[in-house]
């Protein structure tokens, strides 16, 4: 089945790390030209911090270049690396889903192959949260890039809707492995995770990180296209930051005043209608558009309540899971 995933881990005769500290998560889509100097600039970066235990889990996002082979090889030669594979493309969010099911390290750091961003900055970004100074760090990007524009659109519209005072909300980060806990598996929701983070309390910082041209391979993504996605996308998270667990909010006070507005202008219509006898066609549609109007986005607002009863209860029973699980390992 195409969209099976297998984790695997390094297959080198020395020991692999154990217990990280942090667990590198790397989406690796056509990287063949790029990752063995990224396992070199890592294996240096590592070095830098002796006190940290650093696994990286690189999850080969359906590559047709030979990215698979060049990784198993790479796993012979360094124990820190662990592998998983995609059979088909599924996108960044779900290869770091992936990788996060196969990471064992407290602080997780999602990191691209394709060297725009060194490894040396790893130790940098996760520094703060290993010193209990934050719970998430992301990385604000140096340099001119050919997404500058889309970035900066991108980060505007995110500062405009959501109270984060950070710069860049796209870019590399760090993270407690709680926050991916608790991030919901939605398509291309990765982007928001700082947001999502923020709202449900964690801290955030961030820190200066340089950006170098690509070397090796071309870019995945496409710039035009994926404006119109991302501003849907940022509704999208903003409408469950702000009416998720409570959508009567939104629907059954837009329908309460849809409704209200009907009534007031049928009473105005009979009104008028009583003293001069003479009726306002256009008066009767709007009372009618106003009153269908706000009967359905109240039913909705009260199917939504009971949509999000349910996820609630999803949510306690994860928890109580956990928990049972935890005291199990205990």
């Amino acid at each position: 089945m195409t969209n099976l995933h297998a984790i695997t881990p390094a297959a080198d005769p020395r020991p692999p790390v154990a217990d990280p500290d942090v667990s590198v998560l790397v989406p690796a889509k056509d990287e063949a030209g790029n990752l063995p100097l990224f396992m070199e600039m890592a294996e240096a970066a590592f070095r830098s911090r002796p006190d940290v235990a650093f696994e990286v889990v690189v999850v080969d996002d359906g590559s047709e270049d030979g990215t698979w082979a060049v990784l198993q090889e790479l796993a012979t030669r360094f124990p820190f690396l662990r592998l998983a594979r995609h059979r088909s493309c599924r996108g960044i969010a779900d290869s770091l889903r992936t990788g996060y099911l196969a990471a064992r390290g407290r602080v997780l750091v999602f990191y691209p192959a394709d060297l725009q961003f060194r490894p040396e900055d790893i130790p940098r970004l996760v520094g703060p949260i290993l010193a209990d100074e934050a719970d998430m760090v992301t990385g604000f990007k140096q340099g001119d890039y050919d997404k500058a524009f889309v970035s900066g659109v991108y980060n505007r519209l995110s500062r405009s809707l959501f109270d984060v005072k950070v710069r860049d909300l796209n870019s590399v980060k760090a993270y407690r492995r709680e926050i991916m806990d608790a991030l919901p598996i939605r398509p291309d929701w990765h982007r928001f995770m700082i947001v999502i983070a923020a709202a449900q309390g964690f801290t955030v910082t961030e820190v200066p990180v340089p950006l170098y041209p690509r070397h090796a391979g071309k870019s995945k993504f496409a710039t035009w296209h994926r404006i119109p996605i991302g501003v849907l996308d940022m509704l999208s998270v903003w409408f469950e930051l702000r009416f998720g667990k409570k959508p009567l909010l939104l629907f059954g006070m837009t329908g309460a005043a849809l409704f209200a507005i009907g009534v007031a202008a049928g009473l105005g219509a009979l009104a008028w209608l009583l003293a001069t006898g003479q009726g306002v066609r256009a008066v009767w549609t709007v009372v009618q558009t106003c009153l269908i109007l706000g009967g359905v986005f109240f039913a909705a607002g009260l199917v939504g309540e009971q949509v999000a009863a349910q996820r609630a209860e999803l949510r306690e029973i994860r928890r109580r899971l956990e928990e049972m699980a935890a005291r199990r390992r205990e």
